[in-house]
């Protein structure tokens, strides 16, 4: 009797498996859509087949030649600058309105001197010991110290700085170095490997690779150091840490594509993105610097949006939507206006290359100079044109820029308007407009708005009176001005020999 169960359990399971393999077959099988692509077939392909064919084939990824050129040409970066710090007394006098005198009028300045140290990494540009790294890396050093791969160290001087771009050259006396070759950050396409190198976390020559994620970043960093900040990143995966500032990032035929800058994290460590500094731009500012000591910046003399407005903003002042960059206003002096370009335009194309929002404008406008010549599209009530643009600088003129010791202040200035001097009772004068976190004074206690009618002991009326006069000092410089509003002369004292 068990046997017969058994046997009978046994063709029952034998019967449902073979009902389910045929069942199988004979419905699920034919919903699978099985694409065929022989020999004999048409070779076409549908239009919503993803086409992956050309990964198949392709050889897998090898950095080793590009990290091989790479490496002996980054350099580790130490820097050395003496800092003051005050003795922590209160600034004001905790007595009330009363009493409230600065106590360092009673006390005198008590500060110390503290020394702080500083690395990152930088890549040699020529045999001959140019090296470019990032302004922040050597802003206010009082000592630059550059260690090649091959552990031979040397002292450094600071060529020029362009704290708009981040962007700094040193130099080494030294022949015969290896040094990286310029690529083309045009030619830079999202999702291409790169590599990055650099000295993080003060570790030897660390090289990490990740891909392009993104062009034409803006992270409004810049604006800290200078009042014309100039943004339009490569975004890459690449690891990138404190340390790595200034260090090259390359492409996988090992020529330089952009310098590393920052990182978005909120630790301050690496969280997974990191932003680069094009080449185009790199080799533009670099060439400026070692050629004049500042960079010969070109403008079209457009007013535009920020990015992320609101649709109630954006309504309120007529922007409209699209690709492109809205024309907020095209002032009268400025290249844009000369060319017949207006409020209300769109401009979509820098001399064809397609801009999609102001960063992609302003990294293509950087790598021009005053007095270069440019197409610009743009489009108007729905038709698009093409004019060609004389480029200016900042002044609306073509001539080339000079070193200027106002660069050192780190601020705005303007000259005091006739109607401003009257109301004042001056002659003339210089406004404070707005003051970097950098420069002479951002060291001071000085605000916007402060008016100089003194410096040196010599009167000042316009801005080009101030400039000669420090040009003509050395050291610490007496200012004088006053504030509108308030009565009285309030000096402050400048030191321009640690400017920067």
């Amino acid at each position: 009797m068990k046997f017969k169960q058994i046997a009978a359990i046994v063709l029952l399971s034998a019967t449902t498996t073979f009902a389910t393999m045929w069942g199988y077959q004979r419905f699920a099988k034919q919903d699978t859509y099985v694409y065929q692509n022989d020999n004999n077939d048409s070779g076409k392909i549908p239009a919503n087949y993803a086409d992956f064919k050309g990964l198949t084939n392709a050889p897998t990824a090898d950095f080793v030649p590009a990290a091989n050129a790479a490496i002996p040409a980054t350099v580790h970066i130490k820097t050395k600058a003496t800092r003051t710090a005050s003795n922590n007394l209160p600034r004001r006098s905790p007595f009330g309105d009363l009493f409230d005198m600065d106590l360092d009028d009673f006390f005198g300045d008590r500060m110390r001197s503290v020394p702080q140290m500083a690395s990152g990494s930088g890549a040699i540009i020529s045999e001959d010991g140019y090296i470019v790294t990032n302004n922040h890396v050597v802003e206010g050093a009082d000592e630059i110290n550059v260690t090649l791969n091959n552990k031979k160290s040397f002292k450094a001087k600071l060529i020029a700085a362009d704290p708009s771009s981040d962007l700094a050259v040193i130099k080494i006396e030294a022949k015969g170095l290896p040094f990286l070759i310029y690529g083309n950050s045009d030619d830079v396409k999202v999702g291409q490997w790169v590599l990055a190198v650099g000295y993080p976390l003060t570790l030897e020559t660390t090289v990490t690779a990740g891909i392009v994620s993104a062009k034409g970043r803006t992270l409004d960093i810049n604006s800290r150091q200078s009042r014309t900040p100039v943004e339009s990143f490569i975004q890459t995966d690449a690891a990138v840490n404190p340390g790595n500032s200034g260090g090259p990032l390359i492409n996988t035929d090992g020529k330089l594509i952009g310098i590393n800058s920052a990182i978005a994290s909120p630790t301050g460590a690496y969280a997974g993105y990191s932003f680069t500094i094009p080449v185009n731009i790199v080799k533009k500012i670099v060439a400026d610097l070692m050629k004049h000591g500042t960079v010969q910046r070109a403008y079209l003399g457009i007013e535009y949006p920020r990015e992320n407005l609101s649709d109630e903003v954006k309504e309120q002042n007529g922007i409209k939507e699209g690709e492109g960059v809205f024309v907020l206003n095209a002032r009268t002096e400025g290249a844009a206006a000369a060319a017949g370009i207006k409020k209300g335009d769109i401009i979509t194309k820098v001399n064809g290359v397609p801009v999609v929002n102001a960063a992609d404008m302003v990294g293509q406008i950087a790598t021009f100079r005053p007095g270069d010549k440019i197409n610009i599209t743009y489009r108007r009530d729905g038709k698009e044109s093409t004019v060609a643009v004389t480029l200016r600088n900042e002044s609306g003129s073509t001539d080339i820029v000079r070193t200027s010791v106002l660069d050192k202040l780190g601020a705005e200035l303007q000259t005091l308007s006739k109607e401003d001097a009257k109301e004042l009772g001056v002659n003339g004068g210089v406004v404070i407009k707005s003051i970097a976190g950098k420069g002479a004074l951002s060291r001071v206690r000085v605000q916007e708005g402060y008016v100089i009618v003194k410096a040196d002991g010599k009167e000042v009326k316009t801005v080009e009176d101030f400039r000669k006069i420090l040009e003509s000092a050395s050291g610490s410089v007496k200012i004088e001005g006053m504030y509108p509003g308030y009565e009285g002369i309030y000096p402050i004292v400048i030191n321009l020999s640690n400017a920067n």
